[in-house]
């Protein structure tokens, strides 16, 4: 965001740094909705009139950005999460250097996504809002394997290793005994201080490819990490419409339950949609 409401060169909640060969990486916080662009202004992190003028001044922004550094990120700038980051830290919410040090704070790295030029109004808000979501219930996983999911690979626990393949294998199989069709996958483990939930979009080809969006793929496979390293109770339904192509379509829902040892099928009925128990993840290659 820029003093003035509009996209200068100095913009007042963006940050630069190097990144990885050489690279230099833009970061920029964006808000959300209308709710959180009033609730800033007190801060004087914009001076746009409305939201909707913000929204444009910030699209140029990103388009400039995108001209000017090898790498663009974004993340949500949640006014509620910058409060309590400048009341943690000693921080003023006003000063300018205040909102770098919260757009690359470490812990809240997995809440960033590149932009290539998507439309902002269109699907990338949206997962911008999903991104926090997400990097909140990562954070979570995280401590739950006493920070394995993201330590360097010589310090990695090979538990914490072997746990993550077996999620990811778990999630290969549902996906692969599922065939081709559009699906929605959602799952949650059940921890001790607060459920871990996950979901994901997938678009299935008849030729095997499989389109999900990396984040929501990085969350599924941190969350059945974290339930199969802990022996966490978990369950997971992946339903939508089977099918591609000009062949039969059908709308399936299947149910998969874990008690801490891997997933077994399972009649659920979450959010009132009932899922019948899946396919046994052992008879998929």
């Amino acid at each position: 965001m820029s003093r003035n409401g509009r996209p200068a060169r100095s913009p007042r909640c963006t940050s630069q740094h190097a990144a990885r060969h050489e690279e230099q990486a833009f970061v920029t916080g964006i808000l959300a909705g209308p709710e959180d662009f009033e609730r800033v202004r007190e801060w004087r992190l914009t001076e746009a009139r409305d939201y909707e003028a913000y929204l444009l001044d910030t699209a140029v922004l990103l388009e400039e950005a995108r001209r000017s550094f090898g790498v663009v990120q974004a993340r949500v700038f949640h006014p509620q999460d910058f409060a309590e980051f400048c009341l943690l830290h000693g921080l003023d919410p006003a000063e300018p250097a205040s909102r770098d040090r919260y757009l690359v704070h470490p812990p809240l790295q997995t809440q960033l996504l590149a932009y290539q030029g998507e439309e902002l109004t269109g699907d990338f808000l949206p997962r911008l809002v999903r991104a926090r979501e997400n990097g909140l219930t990562l954070r979570h996983a995280d401590l739950l394997v006493d920070g394995g999911l993201y330590a360097a690979e010589e310090d990695a626990d090979p538990a914490v290793r072997r746990a993550y393949q077996a999620g990811a294998e778990v999630f290969r199989r549902m996906l692969v005994g599922a065939g081709p069709g559009t699906y929605e996958f959602r799952c949650v483990v059940r921890a001790p201080d607060g459920p871990l939930p996950a979901e994901a979009r997938i678009l299935h080809w008849e030729d095997g490819v499989v389109r999900i969006n990396d984040e929501d793929l990085d969350l599924v496979c941190a969350v059945l990490c974290a339930g199969l390293h802990r022996e966490l109770p978990g369950e997971a339904v992946l339903r939508g419409t089977q099918g591609s192509g000009c062949g039969e379509y059908r709308q399936v829902a299947w149910g998969w339950r874990s008690e801490g040892y891997g997933y077994a099928p399972a009649a659920l009925e979450p959010d009132g949609v009932a899922a019948v128990p899946g396919f046994s993840l052992g008879t998929v290659c």
